[in-house]
């Protein structure tokens, strides 16, 4: 390994996690449902909060919502936006009687735990990590955007910070932008930059 590349190592890498914008929920949509018209219009307000921060990559979950929130701001920037399918939103699966709230609390409480249909906390954040760790790795020192939602952004940010639990899935908005500074694999810092 030469001067070079061990340099180019110890840069930081900052992911931006863009939590998508307001969606209406349509039943067998998970994938293709857009935004509402407020959703679009915050849309517009992410790309005005990205601006700036000469981002060099923009990344998406494959539904329709996460990719539209951050089109705007790719557009503008000129870039395309690369699917990961591993990104998708984590399925709940059949909760039957309990509502959503207590059947979120049931999967972050015990991770291995998952409703008939549905993922545990841990399979969808150990597939969700794995894109996080590629970047990491593929594009260290870079500056990427990633469309993503509540549940797997805050089990992906949980996989390396243990504070990032219900309470703070609960905490965020629609949409949301965190700013999260890396050291290689090590998460240094995290600034939320959306102000509702």
């Amino acid at each position: 390994m030469n001067a070079n590349s061990v340099q180019h190592h110890k840069r930081n890498t900052i992911l931006y996690f863009v939590r998508h914008a307001e969606s209406p929920y349509e039943e067998g949509r998970e994938r293709t449902r857009g935004l509402s018209r407020r959703g679009l219009a915050d849309a517009l307000a992410v790309k005005d909060r990205l601006l700036g921060e000469a981002v060099d990559l923009y990344i998406s979950s494959p539904y329709e919502r996460a990719v539209r929130t951050i089109r705007d701001a790719a557009d503008f920037a000129g870039k395309e936006i690369i699917i990961e399918e591993d990104l998708r939103e984590r399925e709940i699966g059949q909760f039957g009687a309990l509502s959503f709230q207590d059947a979120k609390r049931k999967v972050y409480g015990d991770a291995a735990f998952a409703f008939p249909g549905g993922e545990s906390s841990l399979e969808a954040r150990e597939r969700a990590a794995r894109v996080i760790r590629k970047l990491l790795d593929q594009h260290a020192g870079k500056r990427i955007v990633i469309g993503t939602h509540g549940d797997i952004m805050t089990l992906m940010l949980g996989e390396f910070d243990r504070r990032f639990d219900y309470a703070f899935w609960e905490s965020t908005s629609m949409p949301d932008i965190y700013k999260t500074q890396w050291e290689e694999a090590t998460l240094r810092e995290v600034t939320r930059l959306w102000r509702e």
